[in-house]
């Protein structure tokens, strides 16, 4: 049993994910740490130090707590279901960016198809979310919300779904004290390599939090719906 669940965009095993894994120094499919590169006059582990917990990933469903009367089992069944009835998606290439001010790798273009599939994800999922205690609504009003993105936090759990939904597989922490300008050409040699082409999103990935905020992958179920 774990402490938290999310829906997580996992790369699957190769190059790409091996790649992750080695850069934030957190393998969430083998669930151990991962010895990062060396990039001279780059201090990776600091700059990955916030988003190491949750391995390499896009987010379709933020973190959650359980809620009291589901079962881990039937949170698995239920994922496997909505895999089961929808088709994978089209993402394209992806690019490095400085967006929001870190570093990410987000899609070139911004499919219809993959808002909707998040979308669904959000509100079939949310059965098995426990209500946000007064503690989490604070944390998140504290990132100067809209109106529209509080009330999604209030209705969904996480602000950032639906319209405001961004796909990006996030590779450091806040910028504020590095110069992007600088880190982009260096991250980009390392990362190009192994950059696919042409991302397809067919699989989506049940996650679990452990005790010490560690996020494993429980299973990445293959989507295979029309």
């Amino acid at each position: 049993m774990f402490e938290r669940y999310a829906i997580f965009y996992t790369a699957p095993s190769g190059a790409f994910a091996d790649f992750g894994a080695a850069w934030l120094g957190w393998d969430s499919a083998k669930a151990k740490t991962a010895t990062h590169p060396e990039i001279s006059g780059i201090n990776i582990h600091a700059l990955t130090a916030t988003p190491r917990k949750y391995g390499f990933h896009a987010t379709l469903k933020a973190p959650f707590h359980l809620a009291a009367d589901c079962t881990e089992d039937a949170l698995h069944q239920a994922v496997e279901i909505f895999a089961q009835t929808h088709a994978a998606v089209d993402i394209g290439p992806l690019v490095l960016t400085a967006t929001h001010g870190f570093l990410a790798l987000r899609p070139a273009d911004d499919p219809c198809a993959l808002r909707q599939l998040a979308g669904a994800i959000v509100t079939d999922i949310d059965p098995f979310r426990a209500p946000m205690t007064e503690t989490d609504i604070a944390r998140r009003r504290r990132s100067r919300l809209t109106p529209r993105q509080d009330q999604q936090m209030l209705d969904w759990g996480y602000p950032f779904v639906f319209e405001d939904f961004n796909f990006h597989m996030t590779l450091t922490g806040s910028l504020r004290k590095e110069r992007p300008e600088v880190l982009l050409p260096l991250v980009s040699a390392v990362v190009s390599p192994v950059l696919p082409q042409y991302l397809r999103l067919d699989a989506i990935t049940l996650m679990g939090q452990d005790g010490q905020g560690m996020f494993h992958q429980i299973h990445r179920v293959p989507l295979t719906g029309d």
